[in-house]
C-alpha cells in the first residue's frame, strides 16, 4: 500500500512540474576590460516551457566600511541616455531548451571603476511588459503555466566595469601568522577557488571559496599550524598560483 501511495505521489509530483521554464546565466561575476564598451551575456533556458525574462539593472556603492548600497541609475543631463550599464534588449523570449543573449553596454565616465547588480527575473507577461505578445498569447501562457505548480526562480550577476586606463599593483605581505594582498591598483583583483586544507589529510579541507579585491582594499586570511592555502590571483587576463603554509 505504501508503494502504491509512493508511485501515485510521484506521478503526481510529475504532472505539476511540467511546462515551466528555468534559466540559467552562467557565471555570477563579469567584468568589462577597460578598452571594451559592452558585453554579451547569455541566458540559457532547460525547462520546458518559454521564459520570458526581464533584466533589471542597478547600481552597487561601496561605502568605506565595506558594506554596499543598490541605488537606480542616473539619467545623463541631456535626458535622453542613463549614466552607467545598459541592457540591450531588455526583455527576452528564451524558447525551452534554448538560448537568447542580451548586450550589456556601459555609457559614463571611465575614470574609475564601477559595480552593478544585473538581474535576471522571469515573468508572467503582462500587458505593459512590452514583450510583443497579443492578448491571446499571453492569456495561453498562463493557462500553460496554472496547470502546474510554478516557481519561476531569477539570477543576479554583479558587474564590474574596469576602468579605461585599468592598471593592477597586488602588494603581498606575510609573517608567522597572517598573510595580507593589498591591492594598490585602481581595479578589482580576484582570489579564485581560495582551499584551506589540512597539510597530513587533503581530504580536511574547507569549502571552496571566491573573494575580491576592490582597489585599495586588503585581503587577509590567518595562517595555521598544520593547514595549506592554495590560490589563484587573478589581475584580468593574467593569473598565478599560490600555495601558502601554516
Amino acid at each position: 500500500m505504501k508503494r502504491l501511495l509512493a508511485t501515485v505521489g510521484f506521478c503526481l509530483l510529475a504532472q505539476v512540474a511540467h511546462a515551466a521554464p528555468s534559466i540559467n546565466i552562467g557565471t555570477v561575476y563579469d567584468y568589462l576590460d577597460g578598452d571594451k564598451s559592452t558585453y554579451l551575456k547569455r541566458v540559457f533556458n532547460g525547462g520546458d516551457s518559454t521564459a520570458f525574462v526581464k533584466v533589471n539593472i542597478l547600481e552597487i556603492l561601496y561605502n568605506a566600511d565595506g558594506t554596499s548600497q543598490e541605488v537606480p541609475l542616473k539619467t545623463h543631463a541631456d535626458g535622453n541616455s542613463r549614466d552607467g550599464l545598459m541592457a540591450s534588449p531588455a526583455r527576452l523570449i528564451v524558447p525551452a531548451n534554448g538560448m537568447q543573449g542580451t548586450r550589456l553596454l556601459f555609457m559614463g565616465e571611465r575614470d574609475k571603476e564601477r559595480y552593478f547588480r544585473v538581474r535576471f527575473v522571469p515573468v508572467v507577461p503582462e500587458k505593459e511588459d512590452e514583450f510583443a505578445l497579443s492578448g491571446e498569447e499571453r492569456e495561453d501562457y498562463k493557462k500553460e503555466l496554472s496547470a502546474g505548480v510554478t516557481v519561476l526562480a531569477g539570477y543576479g550577476a554583479v558587474f564590474f566595469v574596469r576602468p579605461k586606463d585599468a592598471r593592477f599593483d597586488s602588494a603581498i605581505e606575510h609573517d608567522a601568522g597572517t598573510y595580507r594582498i593589498r591591492n594598490n591598483g585602481n581595479t578589482v583583483v580576484v582570489i579564485d577557488e581560495f582551499r584551506d586544507c589540512s597539510i597530513k589529510n587533503e581530504q580536511d579541507c574547507q569549502p571552496t571559496t571566491k573573494h575580491h579585491i576592490l582597489a585599495g582594499r586588503t585581503f587577509t586570511f590567518e595562517k595555521q599550524a598544520g593547514r595549506q592555502y592554495h590560490f589563484t590571483l587573478v589581475e584580468g587576463e593574467k593569473s598565478k598560483k599560490l600555495d601558502v603554509k601554516g
